[in-house]
């Protein structure tokens, strides 16, 4: 919880995967933060076990969403 709670980019990348399955550009317009700095930060949320990669072959259209223990984080963030 501290983790995200010590970046407001970790936390605006949490809230818009809430409920959703989304790529990086997407996720880029929902939370107002650059494309570039969304995948640095799903990086750091997918090895923390926030986030899960869907389709880890793709190199382009690549396609996140929460896992359960990043929805007990989100809900706890609202």
């Amino acid at each position: 919880m501290e983790f995200v709670k010590r970046s407001t980019y970790r936390q605006r990348v949490l809230t818009s995967l809430d409920d959703k399955v989304l790529m990086p550009t997407e996720i880029a317009k929902r939370s107002d933060i650059k494309t570039n700095y969304v995948s640095k930060v799903l990086s750091e949320l997918k090895n923390k076990g926030l986030v899960e990669l869907l389709n880890p072959e793709a190199k382009k259209g690549r396609i996140y969403r929460l896992t359960d223990f990043g929805k007990t984080i989100v809900d706890k963030l609202e």
